[in-house]
This record gives C-alpha cells, sequence and structure tokens, in this order.
C-alpha cells in the first residue's frame, strides 16, 4: 500500500504529512458503509500485466471479475478498506497459487514479480499479504512468506509490513503465534506491525464476514499521514467499513497483548470500534512506537532522495558543508510543524558532515557521510541513522 510521497526534485523539502487526496464525493456501500472517494489516484496490478483502474462505482465488482475465486480471498474487501479508511493507491502483487507460494514471493526483478519487483516502487511504504491465511496455507508456509516480506521491508527501511495471527486464534493463542515471528530483540521487528482481533465487515458481495484487519489498517496510517503526520501514532482512530469485531478484549488481556507488541482492536460503548495500539515489535527503545519508526524513515528517505545531486560535486570541504546546511534546513522544518521536540533546533536534532566522519577512508571509496539524530519522542533524546551517498563519481548513485 502507498499514499501520496512528498517532492522529490533534487532539492530537500516537503512536509511530514503526506498529501491530501481528492475527496468530491461520497457514495454508500453494502449494507450504509462509506465508500472511498470517488476520485483516487490509481489502484496498479504489479507483474506481468500492468492494469490502472480509475474509480468508479463499479470498482470493485470489476476488481472481483480480475481474481479467481472471489469468495474464497480476502483481497477485495482489503482494497475497499484501504480506501474507505483514508487510503488514495496502492499496488496489488500477484503470486500464482498453483506454484511454490514461498519462491514466489521471492520473485524476479527483471520481470517485475513478487518482492524482488517491489523493490523498484519507491513510494511504497506499507506491505500487507491479507490472504496469506486463506488457502490452506500451513503455518510453516505462513512463517516463511511473512519472514520474507519482513525481511524486504527491512532491507528497503522505508515501508514496514501490517500482518495478523491466523483466523479465530484465540487471545491466549495470540503469543505462541509472537513466536513465528523475527524476535522483538532483531532488526526485523522493528518494521512489523501485528494487529489483533480479525474484523467482520459487509463483504463486496453484500455477504457479511471475517476478514483479516490490515488492509483496513493500512487506510488508517494514510489517513493519520494526511490528516495529522507521519509523525503522529496512527492510534485512537475509528475503522471505517467494519461492522463488529468476532473478539472482545478486556482491558486485562489487552494490557497482556499491548506488552507484546500486538496492537490491539477495541469496541468502546461511547466511543465506537477503535484502534488502541501503535506498536512495533521492537523491544528496543528507539524503535518501539510506529510513528517513530515511521518517521525516521521518512526523513531519511527524504533526504537520500533529495540529495542526490552530490554524486556529481567534489567530495571536500564545499559539498560538506552544503549538504549539512540542506539537511539542517528540512530538519528545522521538520521541527517546525511539530516532528521533532525541543524548545531549539538544537534539542530537536543534530547534523554531521564535516571531517570528523569524513575520513581519507570515506573519500577514497567515494562517499559522503551524514551522521544524524532526531528528537522525536524527548527533547535530546536522539534516534540516530546515518546518509551515505556516492560523492565525486559520475553516473554513481547512493547507499
Amino acid at each position: 500500500m502507498r499514499q501520496t510521497r512528498r517532492r522529490a526534485d533534487g532539492r530537500l523539502g516537503g512536509r511530514a504529512r503526506q498529501r491530501r487526496g481528492e475527496a468530491r464525493g461520497r457514495s454508500r456501500g453494502p449494507e450504509g458503509v462509506d465508500r472511498p472517494p470517488e476520485d483516487y489516484a490509481q489502484w496498479i496490478a504489479a507483474g506481468d500485466h500492468l492494469a490502472s483502474l480509475r474509480r468508479r462505482q463499479d470498482e470493485l465488482t470489476f476488481l472481483k471479475t480480475v481474481f479467481e475465486q472471489a469468495g474464497a480471498i480476502c483481497l477485495h474487501e482489503a482494497v475497499y478498506g484501504f480506501f474507505a479508511n483514508g487510503g488514495s493507491s496502492c499496488y496489488i502483487l500477484r503470486l500464482d497459487p498453483t506454484k511454490d507460494l514461498a519462491s514466489e514471493v521471492d520473485g524476479d526483478a527483471d520481470e517485475r514479480t513478487g518482492l524482488a519487483g517491489l523493490k523498484s516502487v519507491p513510494d511504497v511504504n506499507m506491505v500487507a499479504v491479507p490472504d496469506l491465511w486463506h488457502g490452506g496455507t500451513s503455518p510453516e508456509t505462513a512463517a516463511t512468506i511473512l519472514g520474507k516480506v519482513i525481511g524486504h521491508c527491512a532491507t528497503m527501511r522505508n515501508r514496514l509490513t501490517l500482518c495478523e495471527p491466523p483466523p479465530a486464534t484465540a487471545p491466549n493463542a495470540v503469543p505462541q503465534f509472537l513466536t513465528r515471528l523475527p524476535g522483538p530483540d532483531t532488526d526485523d521487528a522493528a518494521f512489523t506491525a501485528l494487529y489483533y482481533p480479525w474484523v467482520e465487515v459487509p463483504g463486496v458481495d453484500g455477504v457479511r464476514r471475517t476478514v483479516p484487519p490490515s488492509g483496513h489498517l493500512a487506510g488508517v496510517w494514510a489517513r493519520t499521514d494526511t490528516e495529522r503526520g507521519v509523525f503522529k501514532a496512527p492510534a485512537n482512530q475509528n475503522l471505517r467499513g467494519v461492522i463488529s469485531l468476532p473478539t472482545l478484549l478486556t482491558d486485562q488481556r489487552h494490557g497482556e497483548l499491548n506488552d507484546k507488541g500486538v496492537n490491539c482492536l477495541r469496541v468502546f460503548p461511547d466511543r465506537g470500534l477503535l484502534v488502541w495500539g501503535a506498536r512495533t515489535r521492537s523491544s528496543s527503545r528507539d524503535w518501539r512506537y510506529l510513528n517513530v519508526r515511521r518517521l525516521v524513515s521518512f526523513l531519511s528517505d527524504s533526504i537520500r532522495q533529495s540529495s542526490t545531486w552530490a554524486v556529481f560535486e567534489p567530495n571536500d570541504d564545499r559539498l560538506w558543508a552544503t549538504l549539512g546546511h540542506s539537511v539542517v534546513s528540512f530538519l528545522t522544518d521538520q521541527w517546525r510543524q511539530g516532528a521533532l521536540l525541543g524548545r531549539t533546533p538544537d534539542e530537536a536534532f543534530y547534523v554531521i558532515c564535516d571531517r570528523t566522519n569524513n575520513t581519507s577512508a570515506t573519500i577514497d571509496a567515494g562517499k559522503v557521510v551524514c551522521d544524524i539524530g532526531v528528537a522525536p519522542v524527548r527533547p535530546a533524546e536522539f534516534v540516530h541513522f546515518t546518509i551515505t551517498q556516492i560523492a565525486g563519481q559520475p553516473g554513481g548513485g547512493t547507499t
């Protein structure tokens, strides 16, 4: 899934807030559930066949004709839930169910299939597999596929995986499922968001069914980015297009799952159905919260994409000063928006791009290094990351 991204025009700029998609009107869906806005960017099916679909009244009916076994899969409800909750556009990655799913997920970069093909799509920042548990997928195969998807997100650094336990998993069985995911002390855990339980929705064919929540949650992420900014936690938000939950959690059970990095969906008598968690699976203090991980990914991706001009510049003091100044200007703008905390810019971030981290070894390697720290949670408590660009080598790239 993706939402509209910031500009990437060779200059640092943009906001930690995604552009709002057009919404000229709304129509009613099954059982009175709001349909997504009539105008949206595109649906794109990535793979051998690329299809761009403009939104219209029958878009979901059309989508059902594209995929076989429509009643046995959750893709349609996931896509509907994404748009209903605020998503603007998404990529649908087709897998051949007649082949080994684990190898199909890997894909081929040249053929633009699988995760290998998804690497060439820079504006993806959420990945979900809503049909992971349908079609009799074994727990072992599902764990392998999830591991590949999560590993892909950790490698790319600019996207996270949304996932859920198998259908009908009891609350006390969720910890057992967690043992199949990357451990909380791993880097992969910071790129994983687990939601529980599944949700009951009106199917696109009008039949009420229980589906995984990942598509709807991806839309909530997109809505939060648009309305409040990527630095805000995608929690305490209503889920649109959902009738009810098949499992209702007590406060005690919710607390137990929350401590294990499980984001719970709750129903409150006075507020309705809410997203009541915004954690990654990581135990690291730096990467425990979704908005922190996603903000740093946004900042890193923005700086990296907007500083590619360095490849054509001599790798010297002038380049380091210019690059450092542009990064400072960008982060100052984020601080003024409220993405970074502190009374002054010095409390909100730091940028180092000089001879202390650009040594003779990095210069000989044709690289310029910029060390950055940002304070997304508390002033002067910095989360650190490094941007490395190729410099002084026309035709080079970024790392």
